[in-house]
Parts: C-alpha cells; structure tokens; sequence
C-alpha cells in the first residue's frame, strides 16, 4: 500500500539524511527506481509532472503503473506517489487519480496573496483525504513543464507564511534550478537556507533540481534541514547515454537486438544504478523504517 510522504521526511528531517524523490516517466522508470530503492530499503518518494503523467495517459494511468508496480513487486519499503510542480487544476486530478501526495507550485502566481490562499485551501482538502502536501515559495530556476523562473532566493518571511498554513514540507528557492546547470551558477546559498530554517522549525524543506549540484553541497544542504532532494534530468541523462551506447555499438541490428525489451534494458539498468548511487549519496540507505 503506498503511503503519504510526510512520516518518512520527517524521520529524514530528524535523522539530518535525505530522501531522492525521483521523478518517473514510465513503466520502465517507475520499475528501476522501484528496484533500487528496494535493493537498498530506503523509503521513496516517486513524483511525476503533469507533462509525464499526459505521456502516460493520464494520472490515473500512472498511478495504476506505481501502484500494480508495488504489488507486483512485493515492495516492502515506503513508497509515496507524488505530484511535481502540480497546478491548482492538476492538484485536484492527482488526488481523485489516487497519489498519495500532491505538490501545489504556487511560486509562479501573479500575486504571492493567490499562493498563500490556494495552498491554505489545498492543505485543508488533502489533509482530510490523508494526502501530504508541499508548497514552493521562491521560483526554481531553469525550465519544467512550463514553469520558468530565474531562480530567486525566497523570501523567509514568505516562507514562514506558507510553513504556517500546516503544509508538510516546503519548496524554497536558494539558488537551485531545474536541468543541467550552466558554468557560471552560482552554487547554493546556505546563507538563504539557514535563514529559512530559523523560522520554519523543524519542517522538512525541499530542494528541486536536484541534477548537477555538487555532492558536498547537497551533503550540507541537507546537514542544515534539507530533506527530500528531487532528480529527474540526471537519470533522463543517465538512461540516454547507456541506450545510446546500445545503439552506436550496432547490437540493435544483431539478431532480435531491436526488441524493445533489449533496447530499453540498458538505460533501464542504467536508472537502476544511478538511483542506487543516489540513494546512497543522500544518506537514506537502510532507512526504510527509521
């Protein structure tokens, strides 16, 4: 049975580790990053955006995928299925498809009043459906599914505000964007972070874009009350680079090498691998029932 997701990041945010939340885009997605986090017990957290859920077919069809998955799998660790950078709309179709948590991206609105007032109501409704909740003060830099920012260090005072609406883990912008990072970023600003903890206490705090940030700065982002780290370009990278391999050495024209189960095995195998060594990297190793 999958789970919301604020017990395990709340054991994260005490236990000072990380939880990846690692987006899927299909049934071979959600079946390796399944497998590792399994091999690994570390509870996970699998997200998906609206856009990749559309791919699928839909929410619903995507959380059938997780949900068969988990049965079919005999998964023992938690597991919560969650919404990335949900709109106010898509909150609503996640939560009747059956996710098990829901992220309301507020942060791009015309007014930060429509985010407060939009979150307010979203916790109350999915509290009641035993659905956890997270919220972004701060835009994310980069590009995902439409929504863009420059990647702004939230306001803590904003964050506060958000915080005390009873969200159970919160999104804030410190420097961090989506997909890969150009030469000149400016890394994180752990200034920014520790500022933002001071006044939301022991929430648990979200750090998008995860790809790319150097491992040390993950490692004290989360010493300093980060607790669930999203990844979705590095095992998109990850998988295009180990099919590309496959394909560029010619197996996909040597005997039946063009079946899809052999050209998809090994970037499937590849997600496996990168999760794993992610999960390791944010601490959460062993940590199924913490």
């Amino acid at each position: 049975m999958l789970v919301n997701a604020t017990a395990m990041l709340q054991s994260a945010a005490k236990g000072h580790y990380g939880i990846g939340a690692f987006n899927t885009n299909n049934l071979e997605w959600a079946s390796s990053i399944l497998d590792a986090a399994e091999e690994l017990q570390s509870p996970l957290i699998i997200q998906c955006t609206a856009g990749a859920a559309k791919w699928q077919g839909g929410f619903k069809v995507c959380a059938d995928i997780v949900r068969d998955l988990y049965e079919a799998k005999n998964i023992t660790i938690p597991v919560a299925l969650h919404l990335d950078h949900g709109s106010y709309e898509d909150c609503f179709k996640a939560m009747d498809a059956g996710f098990t948590s829901i992220m309301y991206d507020g942060s791009h609105e015309e007014t930060f009043q429509i985010n407060l007032d939009r979150t307010a109501e979203l916790v109350k409704i999915a509290h009641n459906k035993g659905i956890s909740i997270e919220a972004e003060v701060g835009g994310i830099g980069g590009v995902e599914d439409g929504v863009a920012s420059s990647g702004e260090l939230a306001d803590p005072e904003e964050c506060k505000a958000i915080a005390d609406l009873g969200v159970d883990f919160l999104a804030c912008g410190i420097g961090n964007i989506h997909g890969l990072y150009p030469e000149n970023w400016a890394g994180l600003s752990f200034e920014r972070l520790g500022e933002i903890k001071a006044l939301t206490g022991d929430l648990p705090l979200v750090l998008h874009g995860g790809t790319g940030i150097p491992l040390d700065q993950i490692q004290k982002a989360i010493s300093l009350g980060i607790s669930k780290i999203n990844v979705n370009t590095d095992l998109q990278v990850a998988f295009a680079k180990a099919t590309r391999e496959y394909i560029e050495s010619g197996a996909d024209q040597k005997g039946k090498g063009y079946d899809p189960r052999k050209l998809l095995k090994p970037g499937r195998d590849a997600i496996i691998t990168r999760t794993k060594e992610l999960i390791e990297d944010f601490g959460s190793t062993g940590k199924a029932w913490a």
